[in-house]
């Protein structure tokens, strides 16, 4: 409607000018001039000068008033066409761009999960809602990220407004909404929502902690801070101290768990543990690999040793020391600070919760603030071997762009190639870019509030990652008689670590050895693989 009023009205003033302009000029040149013009030939000279495009045969007048009537026409001219480029023909084309945008719900849509404004925190969700089938739709305010949504194939509906936005979602038809604006435009959102009568659940990413209560008080459900859940995983997958690695392990005295990093150029690399052997030339037991970010616990013969990938293997002193000779590859360290690099609200909350767990931080940022142990810029090697990254237990990179992350994945390897390199990522699909780049473990903003959040609106516990294992005494008198190759173990996800006999701990396991009545083995796995592993015969 917008359009076709301005183009009416472009017409109308212009068909009132032209014709305007060629009666004064038919007038003109009959009593001026003496020269006269039929209406059709005025109306020529008013298009051609209105138009600019030039004359026929009239170019010259000799009487002063009509040729301030023809330097007026011009001028007019001159002025009316970037006025109707700029007040017609841009709005037009923008509008008439605009309106390919959807402006209202599919009708068809039920039970289905609203997003407010698109961005890092619910990329994950999107895709893990989409892959089970539950109708999302993300409503914007903002063009150019309506655009990127659509390009995603994502249903996306579009409004100016915040006001209105949510009058185009099919909100009485929705499961629940996901506010993911900026703090004081979720409020908003989740008080407008209530306001009309939405009763189901409501999900608010928090930028500033603070505000947490309040927007809870809106209405929502729950508030949740996305920067602050991705500290707390990064802190916890660097520390042992606050997330136990193999909680169980010193009940069995003389084992202990180590991780190596495998050499690309180890004789492993690129073999199946059962062709490197390294379980029957060492004694000690390879429980699970990590490969970018991700950890393999189903440590059986064909498991393929990557270079590059870190080894977690249990035994004493002496089978642990004869595995690293047989890999080629240097113990991770287990002592020595953890070098934080940025101290923005992540690398600040990553700093606070190793801080309470007794761990030695030291923090790299530019600008010199209280806690900043180094001040420079971590892009620089200098600056990095300035704050001892050769004698840290592992480097974590808290940067806001991911653009700096991966360059400074780059520097860090690159200057210290066995530290391990933990990285904070905003966007998922830069996670495989930061792992080539040498990061150890990479987390995404977007994995994390993905996992939370699905599982609020699915219903369902958090997933157990694999990681979470400990190390349980299982006796199974079913075993009697059967060898360890033979039980349901490495299928499962777990590894054995010593075998229990007569009170004593056999600590060098082979696939040979026999279960006998009486026997207890010590496993490592999650609680719910080794629950697999007791009801399997």
């Amino acid at each position: 409607m917008r359009s076709r009023g301005r183009i009416l009205l472009l017409l109308a003033v212009l068909v009132f000018f032209i014709i305007s302009a060629a009666v004064l000029y038919e007038a003109g040149m009959a009593r001026l001039e003496h020269r006269p013009r039929s209406l059709l030939e005025s109306l020529e000279w008013s298009v051609e000068t209105l138009s600019t495009t030039g004359y026929g045969r009239d170019n010259h007048w000799d009487t002063p008033a009509m040729m301030i009537l023809v330097i007026s026409v011009q001028l007019a001219g001159m002025l009316i066409v970037p006025l109707v480029l700029f007040l017609f023909v841009l709005p037009y084309i923008a509008e008439r761009f605009e309106e390919r945008l959807p402006r209202d719900a599919d009708r068809s849509l039920r039970e289905h999960v609203v997003v407010y404004h698109y961005g890092p925190a619910v990329e994950g969700l999107l895709q893990k809602l989409s892959a089970q089938n539950i109708p999302t739709l993300v409503a914007e305010t903002d063009e150019a990220r309506t655009r990127e949504v659509l390009e995603r194939k994502q249903k996306v509906v579009f409004s100016r407004s915040d006001e209105d936005i949510l009058d185009v979602c099919g909100l009485e038809h929705a499961r629940a909404i996901v506010a993911n604006g900026r703090d004081e435009e979720n409020a908003g959102i989740t008080l407008r929502a209530r306001q009309t009568g939405f009763r189901r659940e409501i999900f608010a990413f928090v930028e500033d902690p603070t505000h947490r209560k309040a927007i809870e008080l809106a209405g929502a459900t729950s508030a949740y801070t996305p920067r602050h859940i991705i500290a707390a995983a990064l802190a916890a997958h660097a520390s042992n101290v606050l997330s136990p690695r193999m909680p169980g392990l010193e009940a069995i005295e003389g084992l202990e768990r180590r991780e190596m990093r495998v050499p690309a150029e180890s004789p492993v690399a690129g073999l199946t543990l059962a062709a490197a052997g390294i379980g029957a030339r060492t004694g000690a037991i390879v429980v699970g690999q990590w490969t970018s970010s991700r950890l393999e616990t189903r440590c059986a013969g064909d498991m393929l040793i990557g270079g590059g990938s870190v080894l977690e293997i249990i035994g004493d002193s002496e089978s642990l020391d004869r595995a690293a000779g047989v890999i080629g590859g240097r113990y991770l360290r287990q002592s020595g600070p953890f070098l934080v690099a940025g101290f923005g609200e992540v690398g600040r909350k990553v700093h606070e919760l190793l801080e309470d767990a007794g761990e030695e931080v030291r923090v790299v940022e530019r600008i010199p603030v209280e806690h900043v142990d180094v001040v420079g810029d971590v892009l620089d090697p200098a600056i990095l071997e300035r704050a001892g990254i050769a004698q840290s237990r592992g480097i974590i990179l808290a940067l806001d762009s991911d653009d700096s992350t991966l360059f400074a994945t780059v520097i860090a390897r690159d200057v210290a190639p066995d530290v391990p390199l933990i990285a904070r990522v905003n966007h998922a699909r830069n996670v495989a870019n930061i792992h080539r780049a040498g990061a150890d473990y990479a987390l995404s903003i977007s994995d994390v509030s993905g996992d939370m959040l699905y599982a609020r609106l699915v219903g369902r516990s958090a997933r157990g990652r694999d990681e979470n294992r400990r190390v349980m005494r299982l006796a199974a008198p079913r075993w009697a008689g059967r060898t360890l190759r033979e039980l349901p173990i490495r299928e499962q996800g777990c590894s054995a670590v010593a075998l229990e006999r007569n009170g004593s701990i056999v600590s060098r396991l082979t696939p040979d050895l026999r279960y006998e009545a009486g026997d207890a083995l010590w496993i490592c796995g999650t609680a719910e693989a080794v629950h697999r592993i007791t009801a399997a015969p």
